[in-house]
């Protein structure tokens, strides 16, 4: 028996859903039965006088156009706060929420677009299960390593034996038996190397966490999250950001869970490992729960193992889900870069995104290359290349945060008979401070003996709105991109601003383009300074003691970037080591013939989609 709320404590609009003030535990919404999100109300939404406001989340809004039965109820569905069909933008037709192919979607524990457990097959469910004991297998047995299920496929085979219903993917962790983040990174590489030559395709997310494809009957494909997990100076830390106090004898030798009617391995302490991934309430179902892990140990792994792929899912879902909304023909940026190239050069294409630039520079008579790190671009990309007419179109992985992706192209573009030109379109907005060394140092390696580096972006100045996409983009300070490229010795030749175009070919009121050149002969200036200047704080300055303390902030932010500066070093020390040891040892043969089939090599069994 359902209890239903009284119909003014609740109300469900375009923007948000509300409900009562009174209401603290988890809000399930389902669409004409089917769950599609859900919510804590004092986490996620604004307290007014109407009770809790949650706003739809950004994946959801786009869809919301149509006439659906919208249902917000507690999770056992005892509670029901709202339940009655509304219409979305005013429209009366039937809402479709779900893909392509007719599958119902939901917004998963990551705040994702996807199809759920929850409307999925029990025949489907157990496939899943049995592709996760193949991967457990693999890695036990083949790789070394002592893997485990962990979080939500952990969860479900301990509450009843079953998946969790708004979950989307699978979960394993492994105990590194290395208790240095470097090593700990390093054997992530092997790891990946010998996960592809046992098949599987092989996606990098960090320093020590790998993402497994698994394709199901249904057409689909379902992810096998692979975290690392590993001990430093007495506190555990999991990927995923969880630190904190865990014995090692909660987590090996492996015992063994049931998920799906399929044996899998598990924790050799199922429920001490639960209580510390989930709380002392692991039990109590909770589809809207969020971690609040420690600030420190969050930073820390941050530091050490640091995302080479961050907000790669979100842009998958961008090309995916607003098709509609990219443009198709050629940019105004790509018919000013082109007469500034050699005829038939070769062109290549950093972050090509959907491909609209590298098939009409196809077109034009050049060859193109084109680098991304989303899948989704990587296939527009390919597609429309083919399109064109290419018949072996070039679309290559690069993620800018990972230095041995950048310096494996950069060798890539070196060896070229001729010298390339690098088009960015909109990439520089999208790079942080360390993505951004690692595109100069891929500059400087494929552009030494010619070519240019073309770059657009949106440029800074006060008062601007950010660019689009929202969060994925942000606008750069050419000064600082000026002092960057010619301290990593590239020489500016060309650089103009005014109005332009963002990502959806919306007018941005001030665009900036640059051409930078590595020529060989020519001095970058020394005395360029960094992109900018550090704080002097002279204790003989200060002229009493309460300007000393209130300096003290300063000097402690200072610290504390110091010490995560030295965190960082340990994936680039990982990073450099792997690269030696894989490539620049075998290269010093020189032998060009073999050098580009290491490097071919190379790509395939570390990098490869």
């Amino acid at each position: 028996m359902s209890a239903l709320t009284t119909p003014a404590s609740a109300a469900v609009t375009d923007e948000h859903v509300v409900v009562a003030a009174s209401v603290v535990e988890p809000v399930v919404v389902t669409f004409d039965g089917l769950y599609v999100w859900s919510f804590s109300p004092r986490r996620d939404g604004t307290r007014g006088r109407s009770g809790w406001r949650v706003a739809w989340p950004a994946v959801m809004r786009d869809l919301l156009d149509g006439t659906t039965s919208v249902r917000l109820s507690d999770v056992g569905g005892a509670q029901v706060h709202f339940d009655g069909p509304v219409a979305f933008r005013g429209n009366t037709a039937a809402l479709s929420f779900r893909d392509d192919h007719g599958h119902p979607l939901a917004v998963d524990k990551a705040g994702h677009l996807t199809r759920v457990f929850s409307e999925t097959g029990d025949d489907v469910r157990r496939h899943i299960a049995e592709g996760t004991a193949r991967a457990i297998a693999d890695l036990r047995d083949r790789v070394g390593i002592d893997a485990h299920v962990s979080y939500g496929c952990l969860l479900g085979a301990v509450r009843d034996g079953h998946m969790i219903g708004h979950d989307s993917d699978a979960d394993l962790a492994y105990l590194s038996r290395w208790t240095h983040p470097a090593d700990v990174v390093r054997e992530s590489f092997r790891m990946e190397r010998e996960l592809r030559g046992l098949g599987w395709k092989v996606v990098r997310m960090s320093g020590a966490d790998l993402k497994l494809f698994l394709p199901l009957p249904d057409g689909r494909v379902v992810h096998i999250d692979v975290f690392g997990a590993f001990h430093v100076e007495g506190t555990f830390y999991q990927l995923g950001g969880r630190s904190g106090q865990l014995d090692r004898a909660a987590l090996t030798p492996a015992s063994s869970v049931m998920l799906e009617g399929v044996e899998l391995a598990a924790p050799a302490d199922p429920e001490a490992v639960l209580e510390f991934l989930y709380g002392a309430d692991w039990r109590i179902p909770d589809p809207a729960f969020s971690p609040v892990d420690p600030w420190t140990g969050t930073r820390r792994i941050e530091g050490w193992m640091r995302g080479v792929r961050t907000h790669v899912i979100t842009w998958n879902e961008t090309y995916r889900h607003q098709r509609g909304s990219i443009p198709r023909k050629r940019s105004s940026f790509a018919e000013w870069v082109e007469p500034r190239m050699d005829t038939s050069s070769l062109v290549a294409d950093l972050g090509s995104g959907s491909g609209r630039d590298s098939a009409w520079f196809h077109a034009r008579g050049h060859r193109v290359v084109g680098f991304d790190y989303s899948g989704a671009a990587l296939r527009l990309t390919r597609q429309r290349l083919r399109r064109r007419g290419d018949p072996n179109p070039e679309a290559r992985v690069l993620a800018f945060n990972d230095l041995r992706a950048a310096l494996l192209a950069g060798a890539e573009l070196a060896r070229e008979p001729e010298p390339p030109y690098l088009y960015a379109r909109g990439l520089v907005g999208c790079l942080d401070t360390d993505a951004r060394a690692n595109l100069w140092r891929l500059s400087s390696m494929a552009l030494r003996r010619g070519g240019s580096l073309f770059l657009e972006y949106a440029a800074t100045r006060p008062g601007l709105r950010r660019p689009s996409p929202r969060g994925l983009v942000r606008r750069v300070s050419t000064r600082r991109l000026v002092c960057e490229i010619t301290a990593a010795g590239g020489r500016v030749v060309h650089r103009e601003t005014g109005p332009g175009l963002d990502f959806f070919d919306q007018l941005d009121p001030h665009v900036a383009r640059l051409e930078v050149r590595w020529d060989p002969d020519v001095d970058s200036d020394p005395q360029t300074g960094p992109a900018h200047e550090e704080r002097q704080m002279s204790v003989k300055s200060r002229k009493d003691f309460l300007r000393k303390v209130g300096a003290i902030p300063l000097w402690v932010r200072d610290l504390g970037s110091a010490v995560h500066e030295n965190r960082r070093l340990n994936r680039r020390v990982a990073e450099l080591t792997d690269v030696v040891a894989e490539l620049l040892v075998p290269l010093a043969d020189r032998d060009e013939a073999k050098a580009q089939a290491l490097l071919a090599s190379y790509r395939e069994s570390t990098l490869a989609p």
